[in-house]
């Protein structure tokens, strides 16, 4: 059967096949607004259900907004429900609307029945339209006296709406001296909270302008307050505990009797059924006792058994934030966990988040006692189905190792890991025994007879390659066919993507040179001449480096490569302990979850790195991509790179800009080095064959790129502009000149790291604040100042790689001046990639 066409086809009965129906559910509701025959609050219910409806799936019912205000003259409360999220709805965005509520929301504000009476306010409170403040200000005062406890809890969060419409009406009208009251004398918990957190809002925000207010802010955290509080905490909602416990953190007691008191009245909530009330009371007894170290310790002991508790119940969800919060805790004392170590272990139906969590506790809690039983669990997750946790539980065991704990039985474990046929446990152990011989070197017989029998072809990911590399590299004398694999992989050096492993490589084969010369000489030369010719600019330059530093002098070159080398004692820690303290300050937030402190995700200037505004987001700087870039090879000449210094300080001088990617430059007063010096025979280590091992000619000279001489506008080479500052201007600042450039093939392959970029427009004096996006299109704001005076240049630069283009806006402090720096930029831009 053939399908019906979509003119055909029947709309669905959930939407309006066209204005048609919304004008009949109009005509409807006015005939159904005066009546009031039996059953008409029915009708009245399903043609409200329509509107809503239509409503919710985007469809406009502005045009029925009288009739359904009209419709709302009953006494039943779901017909006022829906009418009040109608209203509330099309109230935000068309003001002009709003106004026809007020009498009806007014009226319904001095409803008999407080349920109605609530819902009015509500609905009148959440119009926020700022030209009807007037008619909120008479309600609210009505409301907070209300003899209904809903009523006024009601209105006590619509004060606070009212503060944020316009505060000046909010303190005018004494609002938060009536909420103090209710704070301090009303009989409901529910209000007395809901009073607590609208005045820590509004004297919150008063305070920088208005010392009174300042004085409130500060009398919220005052003894009588706080034990008037706890003396009632039992009495109110979950939410309400958490509430006035925060509130509590920010009380210092005067003195130790003061702190076992409150501990004392706080005792049972930590057998409290919810999660958050004993986070939030652990988080008390913890900031009380900071300052006696003793009792904190107790306390540690005392909160270990609710938090285990914690984690054993509730979804999988309320375990990991409680196992965050344990981990914390764990990091900062091990000692107090280790005997209870078995409740970290994984169960088999966990989600892979708390697993791995789970894993990061049993290497923290592992010591001389525990260790054994520790790894023997580890290594059975090895062979888990989640391959994400095999190898997280492979690295786990590898930290272990690294604390000094049974060492000999993991180093045979880990060799085990090396013998099993998965390539992800290879890879996993394979780092793993890396880290192991640099601090431990006495298991270099047995790692690396277990470790030769590992195909290099196997091998696919880079971390683990680049660890073989480095072993080659590192063990070649122990290693027989070391050479032979490191001039395998050489080879194949067009067909390896990861800028790492090339750099091992290069690396490990200057190594295996020094100590087996007649094997290497030839894999050694080739992999200098691929590192020449490589894309990725690090790789580049390291080549270039070792080539250097061979024509220098061998016996030097073979001390900075392959010096005596001392067991690594400590490996750096990924957090500083600032960061760790200032994350346990923010105990029971999303710090804890995040492993970050706040400002880190919550300030405009610290939302990720500089992502401080929705102009400027997803921007970062100071750190470039990770990504693996794939080794093309370079096509311009790269003869100039190979110059001796000497001769590559006149090149350089000839340029105007020295660009960020040149070789760096030595002192030539111990390494200058001529051409002739450089030809086979006249070298001092020419029996090495050093200078023939790339087959290049030397004499060449380069061919200096002929560019614009630059404006005469001077910059300041130390312009110093803070994000904050820079989002005022940009918005501040109207846009002075927009412009296309194109550029140079040479500046469009450097691109591919767009570090570069950053790097070479610093060297002209014009900085980056904030770059992001991914090739083809990238983006960069750069800021400059003026040397004579503090007129700022700001710059936003879109590039697009594939077409070769450049749209750049600029906004000036100094607008006369902008051409003059429009020609700097685009000088600056045409000179990058030009060595």
């Amino acid at each position: 059967m053939v399908p019906p066409t979509l003119s055909q086809r029947s709309p669905s009965p959930s939407q309006p096949s066209g204005k048609g129906e919304v004008g009949d559910l109009k005509s409807q509701l006015r005939q159904l607004a005066g009546s009031r025959a039996p059953g008409v609050d029915d009708s009245k219910r399903e043609l409200f259900k329509k509107v809503i409806s239509f409503m919710t799936i985007g469809i406009d019912v502005s045009s029925v907004f009288g009739e359904m205000v009209m419709c709302s003259a009953t006494s039943d409360i779901v017909l006022k429900k829906m009418c009040y999220l109608y209203v509330g709805n099309y109230a935000k965005v068309n003001p002009d609307l709003a106004l026809l509520t007020i009498n009806f929301l007014q009226r319904d504000c001095k409803d008999e029945d407080p349920m109605i009476r609530g819902l009015a306010l509500r609905s009148l409170c959440s119009l926020r339209v700022a030209n009807l403040v007037e008619y909120l200000v008479g309600p609210l005062g009505s409301g907070l006296k209300d003899s209904n406890s809903y009523v006024r809890m009601v209105a006590v969060i619509g004060v606070l709406k009212l503060y944020h419409i316009s505060a000046s009406t909010c303190v005018d009208a004494d609002f938060p001296l009536t909420l103090k009251h209710l704070m301090l004398n009303d009989s409901d918990t529910q209000v007395v909270a809901n009073s607590l957190c609208a005045l820590q809002e509004i004297w919150g925000s008063e305070a920088a302008n208005s010392e009174e207010a300042s004085r409130e802010k500060e009398a919220l955290i005052s003894k009588p307050v706080i034990y008037y509080f706890l003396n009632r905490i039992k009495e109110f909602s979950e939410w309400a505990q958490c509430l006035v416990l925060d509130l509590v953190v920010k009380y210092f007691p005067s003195d130790s009797n003061e702190i076992f008191d409150i501990m004392n009245l706080l005792e049972d909530r930590l057998q409290h059924a919810n999660g958050a009330v004993v986070l939030a009371t652990i988080k008390v007894f913890l900031q009380l006792t900071l300052s006696m170290t003793d009792v904190h310790q107790q306390v540690y002991e005392r909160i270990k058994a609710p938090l285990l508790t914690l984690v054993s119940s509730g979804s999988p969800e309320q375990s990991y934030a409680v196992l965050s919060h344990l981990h914390l805790l764990v990091m900062r004392a091990p000692y107090i966990f280790s005997s209870d170590y078995k409740h970290f272990y994984c169960q088999y139906n966990e989600p892979s988040y708390v697993k791995k969590l789970k894993l990061e506790m049993l290497t923290a809690v592992a010591n001389e006692s525990n260790t054994y039983e520790i790894v023997t669990e580890l290594c059975e997750y090895a062979a888990n189905v989640d391959i994400a946790i095999a190898r997280e539980s492979i690295r786990a065991v590898g930290k272990i190792a690294l604390q000094q704990y049974d060492v000999n039985a993991i180093v045979d474990r880990l060799l085990q890991f090396l013998e099993m046929e998965k390539d992800y446990v290879t890879a996993e152990a394979l780092v793993l025994v890396k880290d192991l011989l640099r601090k431990y070197p006495q298991w270099s017989h047995d790692c690396i007879a277990v470790v030769g029998n590992i195909s290099s072809k196997n091998v696919q990911e880079p971390k683990a390659k680049a660890a073989l590399i480095w072993m080659l590299g590192e063990y070649s004398r122990d290693m027989s066919d070391a050479p032979y694999i490191l001039e395998s992989l050489i080879e194949n050096w067009d067909e390896e993507n990861s800028a790492e492993v090339r750099l091992h490589l290069l690396t490990a084969v200057m190594k295996c040179f020094f100590k087996r010369p007649p094997e290497t000489q030839k894999a050694l030369g080739a992999a200098l001449s691929a590192g020449l010719a490589d894309f990725h600019q690090d790789v580049h330059d390291r080549a270039l480096f070792y080539y250097r530093l061979l024509q220098h002098n061998v016996t030097i070159a073979e001390r900075v490569v392959n010096p005596p080398k001392q067991a690594v004692s400590v490996f750096a820690d990924t957090q500083s302990s600032e960061i760790k303290d200032r994350i346990f300050d923010e105990f029971n937030s999303l710090s804890v979850v995040y492993e970050k402190p706040s400002y880190m995700f919550t300030d405009r200037e610290h939302r990720g790195p500089f992502e401080f505004s929705d102009e400027l987001g997803n921007l970062s700087i100071g750190a470039e991509s990770a990504n693996d870039v794939p080794a093309h090879r370079v096509e311009a000449n790269d003869k100039d790179l190979l110059l001796g210094t000497s001769e590559k300080e006149e090149s350089v001088g000839a340029s105007i800009n020295g660009s960020a990617y040149t070789a760096p430059l030595y002192d030539t007063s111990s390494l200058s080095i001529t051409t002739s010096q450089a030809q086979p025979g006249h070298s001092p280590h020419a029996s090495l064959a050093i200078d023939d091992l790339l087959g290049l000619g030397l004499t060449a000279a380069p061919t200096s790129a002929i560019t614009p001489s630059p404006p005469s506008l001077k910059l300041n080479s130390r312009a110093v502009l803070d994000p904050a500052t820079f989002q005022q201007k940009w918005r501040q600042l109207p846009l002075s000149t927009t412009q296309e450039y194109s550029l140079t093939p040479q500046g469009t392959v450097a691109l591919t790291a767009p570090q570069a970029l950053i790097r070479h427009m610093q060297a002209q004096s014009i900085q980056c604040i904030a770059s992001g996006g991914q090739p083809p299109n990238l983006k960069f704001f750069f800021f400059s100042q003026k040397a004579e005076e503090a007129s700022t240049y700001l710059v936003e630069c879109k590039i697009n790689t594939s077409s070769a283009k450049a749209q750049i806006n600029i906004k000036a402090d100094d607008q006369r001046t902008t051409e003059e720096f429009s020609a700097l930029f685009r000088s600056a831009l045409s000179n990058f990639g030009i060595p």
